[in-house]
């Protein structure tokens, strides 16, 4: 299915969408995963798992391969036409409301697990110096420990959202 101008997706579960991104749009997992959406990807993965995972897990399939929806079947598919992140996540927010259901920095971008709180003396060890000495407020991921805190990264983010959002 390709998404059209605000028409809600076909078939798609109601509530907060939870994503499987296929092999072709990792860098979109990721940022969807910083808009805090559940996105499971996995760029080894083949075409059979990704059919297999998306329905046992009721996951919307997220692909470029216009070949994916009528080989596998899959209900909940959508098909993106650009090659661009920004672009792409233009096309989704056409299908589901991507910025009124987004919870930024929720997830860990690298594995997707929902972060946890943590304060400063649990992660010293795991952050430089100059960041403990000017940061109060860390979270953590309990999956794979990575620590996150808000630094210059996150105003960059939020700017490129803001475009995206901005531009559509």
């Amino acid at each position: 299915m390709e998404p059209r101008e605000r028409e809600p997706a076909r078939d798609v579960p109601a509530g907060e969408p939870r994503f499987l991104a296929d092999a072709m749009l990792g860098r979109l997992a990721r940022w969807l995963r910083l808009l805090g959406f559940d996105v499971a990807y996995d760029d080894a993965i083949p075409d059979a798992e990704l059919a297999r995972r998306a329905f046992e897990e009721g996951r919307v399939v997220l692909t470029r391969d216009r070949a994916l929806p009528e080989e596998w079947r899959l209900p909940r598919v959508i098909v993106l036409q650009s090659e661009s992140t920004r672009e792409q996540l233009r096309e989704l927010a056409r299908v589901f409301p991507l910025q009124d259901a987004a919870r930024p920095f929720a997830r860990c971008s690298r594995c997707n697990a929902p972060l946890e709180g943590a304060a400063p003396e649990a992660v010293a060890a795991h952050v430089p110096p100059r960041i403990l000495a000017t940061q109060s407020r860390f979270r953590r991921c309990p999956a794979c420990g990575r620590v996150y805190w808000e630094g210059s990264h996150v105003e960059r983010i939020r700017r490129a959202l803001d475009q995206v959002w901005r531009d559509d």
